[in-house]
C-alpha cells in the first residue's frame, strides 16, 4: 500500500533515520500511442481531460515506484525524480526514480518532568498538615505544589512554608518562605494550593527522595496564625510511609499503638485509653485495633544489630515457632536467597531485612 511506503524528493525524513540504503529503483507508465499526436494539434487548448490523463499517468509511475521498493524489503524512497519522455509511434510516458532505504522513526525524547512526594514529618496540633509535594515542569522550568489535610475545614487561604528536599545522598536543600496558596475548594477534608516555581535543576528534581515541610503561620478569612511548634519526624522508613499511607490514609504517619493507657492514632495523635476515636481525625480506636500475634519489629530491631545474613537467620530461627505459619517459607526463602547473593555481590544485610519487613507490611492485617 502507498501509505506504508514514505517518499520524498530530498534526501531524508524528518522524525526519522535512514538505517539502511537499498539501491536505485525505477518504473514506468506509458499512454497511448496516438496521445502526443493528440496533444500537439491541440496544444494551445490542453483540455482537463488531457490533464487528467498525464496526472493518472504520474500517480501509476508513482505506485509501480513503491511497489519496487516494497520488494526490496524497504519502506520509504529519497531523491524521487519524475521525467517525462516521448517513445517510438508518438506514445507518451513517466519515468519515475529514486533510492529504496530502511528508515525507523527516532524516539521522542519526553521533556516533562514529574514527581510525588509524601512529607515524611508532621504536626500534632491542628493545623492545615502537609501530607505531599508534587514536582512538575518542562525542560529546566519545574513548579511545586502542596497537598494538605484540612481536619477542621477550615478555609486556608495560603500557607509560608521552609520546604525542606532530601537527596539520594542525604543531603538537604532548603527553599525558605515558600507561599502556598489556596484558591479552589480550599475548606474540604484535603486542599491543593496552586503551582508556585521552586527553581529546582533538572539533576537536582532526579536526585529528590523526601521532602519535609516546616509550616510558619497560614492565613484564613479569620485572620493570620503563627505556628511556633516543631514537627515531628515519622518513624519509619520512606517505602514503610508509602506503604502505610496506601493503606490507611494520605495523612497516616504513624502505626496503630496502644499500651492500655494511652493509644496513638494512625494520624500521630496520642489519645487517652478511654477515647474511642481520635480528637484530631476522628478514627476510631476499634477500627485500628487489630490482633498482633506476633512483634515483628522487635525481631527485626534484632537483626539490625548484626552484621551478615548467616546472624541474621539465626535471629529469624529465634523467633519462627511464634511465627505465623503462612510467614515461614518466605521469610526463609529470603534468607537462602540473601546467602547466596551475599558469596557473590558482598554485603546484603540492608536488602534482606527490608524484604522481612515488608512480608509482614503487605499482609492486610498489620
Amino acid at each position: 500500500m502507498a501509505d506504508e511506503v514514505l517518499v520524498t524528493t530530498g534526501s531524508g525524513f524528518e522524525g526519522y533515520t535512514i538505517q539502511s540504503y537499498n539501491g536505485f529503483i525505477a518504473s514506468q507508465a506509458i499512454l497511448g500511442s496516438n496521445f502526443i499526436k493528440g496533444l500537439a494539434a491541440n496544444v494551445s487548448d490542453v483540455s482537463d481531460k488531457d490533464m487528467a490523463k498525464i496526472e493518472k499517468c504520474r500517480e501509476t509511475a508513482e505506485k509501480r515506484l513503491i511497489k519496487v521498493c516494497q520488494k526490496k524489503g524497504c519502506n520509504a524512497i529519497i531523491g524521487m525524480r519524475m521525467a517525462y519522455a516521448d517513445f517510438s509511434a508518438g506514445s507518451f510516458g513517466i519515468l519515475a526514480s529514486g533510492t529504496a532505504v530502511e528508515i525507523t522513526k527516532n524516539e521522542v525524547k519526553d521533556t516533562s518532568l514529574y514527581k510525588e512526594l509524601y512529607v515524611s514529618n508532621y504536626y500534632t496540633r491542628v493545623i492545615p498538615r502537609p501530607v505531599q509535594v508534587i514536582l512538575e515542569g518542562e525542560g529546566a522550568d519545574i513548579r511545586m505544589k502542596m497537598i494538605c489535610y484540612n481536619y477542621n475545614h477550615e478555609d486556608v487561604l495560603s500557607v509560608r512554608t521552609d520546604v525542606e528536599f532530601f537527596n539520594l545522598y542525604e543531603e538537604k536543600l532548603v527553599i525558605k518562605n515558600v507561599d502556598f496558596v489556596f484558591t479552589k475548594n480550599n475548606n474540604l477534608s484535603t486542599i491543593e494550593s496552586e503551582f508556585v516555581d521552586c527553581n529546582l535543576s533538572v539533576n537536582d528534581f532526579h536526585l529528590l527522595k523526601d521532602v519535609k515541610i516546616v509550616v510558619n503561620k497560614y492565613a484564613t478569612p479569620r485572620g493570620v496564625y503563627a505556628v511556633n511548634d516543631s514537627p515531628m519526624d515519622v518513624e519509619m522508613s520512606l517505602r514503610r510511609l508509602d506503604n502505610l499511607k496506601q493503606k490507611r490514609g494520605i495523612d497516616a504517619v504513624a502505626k496503630y499503638r496502644s499500651d492500655g493507657m494511652i493509644w496513638t492514632c494512625n494520624c500521630g495523635h496520642v489519645n487517652e485509653a478511654g477515647a474511642e476515636e481520635c480528637i484530631i481525625c476522628g478514627r476510631k480506636q476499634k477500627e485500628m485495633r487489630v490482633i498482633i500475634r506476633f512483634d515483628y519489629e522487635e525481631m527485626v530491631e534484632k537483626m539490625k544489630e548484626k552484621e551478615y545474613v548467616i546472624e541474621i537467620k539465626d535471629v529469624l530461627m529465634e523467633y519462627i515457632k511464634d511465627i505465623d505459619a503462612r510467614f515461614r517459607m518466605p521469610l526463609l526463602e529470603i534468607m537462602e536467597s540473601g546467602l547466596q547473593y551475599e558469596k557473590t555481590r558482598g554485603n546484603m544485610k540492608e536488602t534482606v531485612i527490608e524484604k522481612v519487613e515488608k512480608v509482614f507490611e503487605d499482609d492486610d492485617n498489620m
